[in-house]
């Protein structure tokens, strides 16, 4: 075979494997590390020169080229921009998956196809299909590792020439292949945290960019029980990290259910859940991957990442969709994003700007 895959390589296992894979498939394979953030955490440690010191080692073990290439300013304007525009909306936005689309699938994938690339390929575990010149998005067959949540945002015309080799990996599969091969990533634990930044301290990474204006925690029933650090701190459903210790007795927990960013106030009820739960929500900024729906139909959605698919009404409107849900759902949040699906692949999704109770 005389076809050349570029891969972006990220120093993790996942990306090590496919590397891996795309060779014994035959491809001439081409390693590419992105340098999207180039700032130190608060440790004074760059998480980037580890990773791509990483890149090095496995590309050296299976005796393939690498190169690298700084997106930094593109992160910056298309991506952490809008991280900090939602978080002072008082929205609680995903980067990774404006990332996908604005960086791995945009620039990335450019530069890649610009080196000569015949196809470009990442480690996200996840599907693809190439058909009558249109592209599906397919679910992993480890449910548990399907990354299609992440990907819904991603242009369908930028799925064209994409490999996933791991779409059919369980994951533990890819942790012994990465061990059988003597791959130094094989035991490196998986990254989290925000999108090419890392782990960190959340409130003290925040703080660094965006003042903290503290106000006042207030109960359902107008009591205040406390006082916040600033709203963009706090996610709706959190438990955790609310201060509140044992007000109103032991009984049931504090959790956030309501955002007041007029006003700086910051909701929460105790022990009742029924304040989280809602019947339906707006979504705005669709796309759709492979897919044309019609005006209204009927499929699965999630409404973050680690959820179970559940069963929806789609309604289509003039500035997005209406979505419907069978059962009610906790804590669907403004600036998450509803993901679409049918049996075998993701349909797409879009931003959720409304949410009814």
């Amino acid at each position: 075979m005389d076809k050349t895959v570029v891969i972006g390589m990220s120093g993790g296992v996942d990306s090590s494997v496919a590397a891996l894979l795309l060779k014994q498939q035959g491809y001439n394979v081409i390693g590419l590390y992105m340098l999207n953030w180039e700032e130190t955490d608060e440790r004074g440690a760059c998480n980037a020169d580890n990773d791509y010191s990483d890149v090095q080692r496995v590309c050296a073990k299976l005796e393939i080229p690498y190169y690298s290439v700084n997106f930094a300013k593109q992160y910056q304007e298309r991506v952490f921009s809008y991280f900090l525009a939602e978080y002072k909306a008082g929205r609680t936005p995903n980067p990774d998956v404006l990332c996908n689309r604005e960086i791995k699938f945009g620039p990335f994938r450019e530069y890649a196809l610009s080196m000569g690339a015949d196809f470009v390929a990442t480690g996200h575990y996840c599907g693809i299909e190439h058909s009558g010149g249109r592209h599906r998005l397919l679910k992993a067959a480890d449910e548990g590792k399907d990354q299609t949540y992440f990907l819904n945002q991603v242009h369908e015309s930028q799925l064209a020439n994409v490999l996933f080799p791991l779409s059919d990996l369980p994951k533990p599969e890819v942790r012994r292949l990465a061990e059988k091969y003597g791959l130094a990533t094989a035991e490196k634990k998986d990254s989290t945290g925000i999108c090419f930044i890392g782990e960190r301290n959340f409130r003290k990474f925040l703080q660094g960019y965006m003042p903290s204006k503290p106000g006042k925690i207030v109960s359902l029933d107008g009591e205040t029980v406390g006082e916040h650090i600033g709203l963009m701190y706090y996610t709706i459903g959190q438990r955790k990290g609310l201060d509140l210790g044992g007000r109103h007795g032991e009984e049931g927990r504090w959790f956030v259910v309501k955002k007041d960013l007029d006003n700086n106030v910051l909701y929460v009820s105790h022990g009742d859940e029924s304040p989280l739960y809602s019947h339906s929500c707006f979504v705005g900024g669709l796309n759709w991957i492979g897919y044309e729906p019609s005006k209204s139909f009927e499929c699965t959605a999630k409404f973050r990442y680690r959820q179970s698919e559940q069963k929806v009404k789609v309604t289509l409107t003039e500035d997005g969709a209406k979505v419907e849900f069978e059962q009610p759902q906790r804590a669907v949040t403004d600036g998450q994003y509803a993901v679409f699906y049918d049996e075998t692949s993701c349909l797409g999704g879009g931003v959720i700007e409304k949410v009814q109770y």
